[in-house]
């Protein structure tokens, strides 16, 4: 693999960017391939499409509710089981890969960074101070601890096997399906204003709001992958900070565990003091960066693979049973 002192910052972020927006575009064509289904379904088109088991990833509350009955020992998901497998698969990289997923695989992620680019091209973009950041840091915390609660501590046995089997989860799909043709006006406005600000505030979404990436960074304090700085050859130019997503103070650290690094690797390239940034694992403190980035894909891919052979990937429920209830999506509500 390529070493740190020969990786330009250029070829990092384009294989990132690359990576992302091969999920993006697989992710795009997963939810048209889903629109068509819907429209099967719901006896509106003509033509059969088979439902895409990976729109199930947008399906995480889902996902959540799923772990626990998991862990509980009501066994894998049959409704939405890809669902859960990329919830396992998230979680496993956050643990052992940093953030990897939000730095490598999320589309959201990809929108984000797209975004930020263009607000540094139109000179729009701009950091917010420290006393105003850090309080709306903690939203996305806020936010994974309700759920948390909900789900995790109030939802009992029954609960969850009642959520589980309910009509609602089952059209779960096809509820974010018409959240997103069908906003309503205040649906509609506070995602215009997600859009629009992100051109403004880089990452809002996925540095202030998401739980997921909440949970993500969480996990991920524990991960033996660290970025390694050695202030002894630190000329303190700042430029890793510059570049840096989660705007994280690296210059401040001598290891970078930090639940918002994203573990894009970006900081390392950059650096202009010969291995005063590095990638480290337990008992190696130069790890060439491309390590990362191919353990993240590797992992993902090997958890879809499981699942594929296991029968963990496919819904046990047939077409006719998704249309019979695609039919009702309007009548049929929160549990």
């Amino acid at each position: 693999m390529i070493p740190n002192n020969q990786l330009s910052h250029t070829m990092l972020s384009r294989l990132r960017l690359f990576c992302q927006s091969l999920f993006t575009f697989f992710c795009l064509y997963t939810g048209w391939q889903f629109y068509n289904f819907y429209l099967y379904a719901t006896d509106t088109g003509k033509t059969f499409t088979p439902r895409p088991p990976a729109v199930e990833a947008f399906l995480p509350i889902g996902a959540l509710v799923s772990v626990k009955r998991l862990i509980l020992g009501d066994g894998y998901d049959t409704i939405h089981p890809a669902g859960l497998t990329i919830f396992i698969a998230a979680l496993l990289i956050a643990l052992l890969l940093r953030k990897g997923f939000c730095g490598w695989i999320c589309p959201v992620g990809f929108a984000s960074n797209l975004a930020e680019r263009a607000g540094k091209k139109m000179r729009i973009s701009f950091s917010l101070p420290a006393w105003i950041d850090l309080p709306l840091l903690s939203l996305k915390y806020l936010l994974l601890g309700f759920f948390a609660y909900l789900i995790l501590w109030q939802m009992d046995r029954a609960s969850l096997t009642a959520f589980h089997y309910s009509s609602y989860n089952l059209i779960s799909d096809a509820k974010m399906l018409h959240f997103f043709l069908q906003p309503s006006i205040l649906a509609g406005s506070i995602m215009l204003f997600l859009i629009l600000i992100s051109f403004v505030l880089k990452n809002f979404w996925c540095r202030y709001l998401c739980p997921y990436g909440g949970l993500l960074g969480l996990l991920a304090l524990v991960s033996p992958f660290q970025i390694k700085r050695a202030p002894e050859t630190c000329i303190d130019c700042k430029k890793c900070e510059q570049i840096c997503p989660a705007s994280i103070r690296i210059t401040n650290r001598k290891t970078v565990r930090n639940a918002e690094c994203i573990g894009c690797l970006e900081c390392l390239p950059v650096c202009p003091a010969k291995d005063c940034l590095t990638l480290a694992v337990p008992g190696k403190r130069n790890t060439s960066p491309l390590l990362l980035p191919v353990l993240v894909l590797g992992l993902f891919f090997l958890c879809y693979f499981m699942a594929k052979f296991t029968g963990h990937w496919q819904t046990q429920i047939t077409t006719d049973g998704f249309r019979e209830f695609y039919q009702q999506v309007n009548s049929i509500g929160h549990p």
